[in-house]
């Protein structure tokens, strides 16, 4: 199996200082690609004992004396290196084909005991399982075994992800149980998100980009201040996509056709090719894809079935050259459409139904544009990051209930559509050093500029008029600056004793320009205000690792997000008219551990965060929105992953986390909250289970079975229990049959095979949310039927 993992990369030409003891071969391959700074994919292939490495040698060299009698291995490029099971096959031209992102073979489980898993989100290459944090990482094949094409696919898969379920392109991603409200409005994300090296949002809600051709999502838990500045206070949710492979060419394509129970059928077309440019030196990778969601909702009062359809389109480009021996460039682009014809909540009507006078449509535009470029300095590894994106969303809701409080009849017809236009632009330079020695350090520097465009508008409609008339305008355009500098080093004390030490300088800067236009009585009203935000994020952590690969770890993190200014409303906000800066503060302590030959991996963390002054987006009683500080809280929780592979057909993974999410302070505003409460919108409980056996048919094929389960606990929609809709406690899974061959993939799957229709998210509309009962329900059963072809 190849695990092909970005890097932060080594020429194959350039000479490297080793040190690593006899041991056996896989163990002494990953401690060479962390001294080598290089991504290796299949190394439980190598089986025996290496015979180590010392002094100095080159990427070929070093790997010639580690497998040699023992496997053989292919270099792709100057940062990626594949394990061949044959030591015959090390470095003979031509080089065998790359296995497709998609090919059936890549995605079985593997027989051998579980390998390391390779990641970047520590900014330079490093063993998931000695990083002294919280990470979980789902890889290609577990995203292509589970079926999961989006974010809201990899709830339950890994321990504490929780997503608002609004509608597609308009969710946040919760992590460990840090929520500071169900809603987006202009507070920064508590969890970033990057595609690849690019942060894709700042306060918009996740772009639900589809998970094409993706190598994996990795994930890590708490404060990232540190490495990642404003808007990683829960967490980083990182899509790494799979990279132009050089000298190869492959490609796939996959088709499913789905049918929901009482709801219409759904479409998926997905298609990939790599094509090698130039010999060697370059290779182009694309990927395309178009989907249709089918709709499962009526309207009673449209007259409409099925009336949530949405549609997804779109793709990417990667264009990537070896520049020479040591540097390497990667020019890429990503853009998706989506666009869904209504919102997916009921209302208390029988059966899953509403009685709403308008579509309630949204529209999602994202388009990404990035340069990477890296290569060896005399100190080390250097990368830049270089990235351009723009983001425009639009929705509709029917604002009828809310008209009276602007002096409309009850008798009219309201519609309120708002639209955000957000261009950032981001660069990044991160300098790492070569990962020999006691002492490893990475230095880097940061600067963003985002502009944003929100335009909203509030109409009505009388009865036995033809058009519509604007009630209540605003338009507001916020432009942020964000420069930084950050750091880290670790020091190795003692034989298996570490410790490291981070910190993030920074300066980030608002302006805000509004222009409001509202009916008597209120008050149109015009602003220009700035602020500035400069601080120091810090972190903290000690680590021992034991010989037999073990890791016990204490964590301190720190991050916060800026404040900022409020300037909707039919009034001037007052009380409201500005928000300040919050903090978290996190302590961890930490395990990584292995059993049975490695045959079980069990990850577990202690947490106890405390939130000062927290940011949380809310609604007037008028459905317009505004942002206030609700307080202090604090979080406690313990949460675990495991991983048992007890025989070669065998897999089961576990996770799951229990917290306790609280209020412990209440600042004097208007926001409803109470300290008995939790935070809303995330559970005290949450569980997943992931099972697959592996049935061979002959040599090249066999048939695989997979099981998911997940089951997401009771919370509340807001701070106030005492009027907050209670929502959660439900099950959700999937079941599938697959039948794999090398070149051919056919998936029979159903998604809530119970028809479970519990409630995943209380609120839907916010004009007139809380003078109706809002639920949202799962999808209903559905069936699919998937085949993939790779060439």
């Amino acid at each position: 199996m190849l695990v092909s993992l970005p890097g932060a990369g080594q020429a194959a030409g350039l000479q490297r200082r080793f040190a690593i003891a006899p041991q056996p071969a896989s163990e002494a391959l990953i401690a060479f690609a962390v001294q080598a700074d290089i991504s290796i994919g299949g190394v439980s292939g190598c089986l025996g004992t290496s015979p180590g490495l010392a002094g100095l040698h080159t990427m070929r060299e070093g790997l010639q004396r580690l497998t040699a009698g023992l496997c053989g291995f292919e270099i792709l490029d100057s940062r990626t290196v594949r394990i061949l099971a044959s030591p015959r096959a090390a470095a003979v031209a031509p080089a065998a084909p790359v296995v497709s992102a998609t090919h059936a073979a890549e995605v079985r489980p593997a027989a051998a005991p579980v390998s390391e898993v390779m990641i970047t989100a520590t900014k330079r290459v490093a063993v998931a399982d000695r990083v002294p944090a919280s990470i979980s990482v789902i890889g290609a094949a577990q995203l292509q075994i589970t079926g999961a094409v989006d974010p809201a696919g990899t709830v339950g898969q890994v321990a504490g992800v929780t997503i608002t379920n609004l509608g597609a392109g308009r969710d946040k991603i919760l992590l460990r149980g840090l929520s500071d409200g169900t809603f987006t409005g202009r507070t920064r994300s508590t969890v970033g998100t990057f595609l690849d090296n690019a942060p894709i949002t700042y306060n918009a809600p996740d772009p639900d980009l589809r998970l094409a051709d993706v190598e994996a999502i990795e994930i890590v838990r708490g404060p990232q201040g540190a490495l990642y500045g404003a808007g990683s206070l829960a967490g980083v949710y990182r899509i790494v996509t799979r990279q132009p492979k050089l000298g190869a060419f492959e490609a796939s394509v996959t088709g499913l056709y789905g049918w929901t129970q009482s709801g219409s059928s759904s479409q998926q077309l997905e298609a990939m090719a790599n094509l090698p440019l130039l010999g060697d030196r370059a290779a182009l990778r694309m990927v395309g894809y178009y989907e249709i969601q089918g709709g499962y909702l009526d309207d009673v009062n449209l007259r409409l079935s099925n009336v949530d359809k949405t549609t997804r389109e779109g793709g990417r480009l990667a264009l990537r050259v070896n520049l020479d021996d040591n540097w390497t460039a990667t020019l890429s682009s990503a853009v998706q459409h989506l666009d869904s014809n209504d919102t997916q909540y009921v209302t208390n009507l029988p059966g899953l139904q509403r009685a709403n006078r308008s579509h309630e449509t949204h529209a999602n535009d994202f388009l990404e544009a990035a340069l990477n470029i890296e290569g060896a300095v005399d100190w080390g590894h250097l990368q830049s990051s270089t990235a351009y994106v723009r983001h425009d969303f639009a929705s509709q809701f029917d604002a009828t209930a809310a008209l009276s409080l602007f002096g409309e009849s009850a008798q009219d017809f309201g519609i309120y559509r708002e639209a955000a236009r957000i261009n950032m632009f981001s660069q990044d330079v991160v300098l790492t050093s070569v990962n020999s020695g006691p002492l490893r350090w990475l230095v880097g520097a940061y600067g963003a500029i985002t502009q944003e465009k929100t335009p909203s508008i509030l109409f009505s409609h009388p009865p036995n008029v033809a058009m519509l008339r604007a009630i209540y305008t605003e338009n507001r355009s916020d432009r942020l600056s964000n420069l930084a500098l950050y750091g880290e080093a670790s020091y190795l004390l003692a034989p298996g004793w570490t410790v490291s030490l981070g910190a993030r300088v920074y300066d980030i800067g608002i302006r805000t320009t509004s222009d409001v236009v509202a009916p008597a009585p209120g008050k149109s009203r015009a602003f220009t205000k700035s602020a500035e935000f400069e601080g120091v994020w810090p972190k903290v952590s000690l680590q021992y690792d034991f010989t037999n690969g073990d890791t016990v770890y204490l964590l301190a993190s720190e991050g916060s997000r800026p404040g900022g200014f409020n300037s909707g409303g039919i009034t001037t906000p007052t009380l409201h008219a500005k928000f300040g800066s919050d903090r978290l503060q996190n302590y961890e302590i930490g395990t990584k551990l292995r059993f049975f030959d490695r045959k079980l991996e069990v990850r577990s963390a202690v947490f106890y965060d405390v939130w000062k002054n927290i940011q949380t987006d809310q609604y007037f009683n008028s459905g317009l929105a505004f942002t206030a500080n609700v307080g202090d809280g604090r979080n406690a929780g313990f949460e675990f992953e495991t991983e048992w592979r007890p025989s070669p057909p065998w897999t089961l993974q576990l996770n799951a986390l229990y917290d306790s999410p609280k209020l412990t302070g209440i600042q004097p505003s208007s926001v409803a909250a109470n300290k008995t409460s939790g935070l809303p919108g995330v559970p005290d409980l949450s569980f997943g289970a992931l099972g697959s056996y592996e049935h061979p048919l002959a040599a090249d094929r066999s048939l695989l079975f997979t099981t998911e389960l997940a089951y997401i606990g009771r919370s509340r929609i807001t701070f106030d229990p005492g009027v907050a809709p209670e929502m959660g406690g439900y099950f959700t899974g999937r079941v599938s049959a697959q039948y794999l061959t090398p070149r051919w993939r056919l998936v029979v799957a159903v998604d809530n095979p119970t028809n479970s229709q519990g409630d995943t998210f209380a609120y839907g509309n916010p004009f007139s949310f809380g003078q109706v009962r809002q639920v949202t329900p799962q999808r209903p059963r559905t069936l699919s039927l998937a085949v993939t072809a790779a060439f």
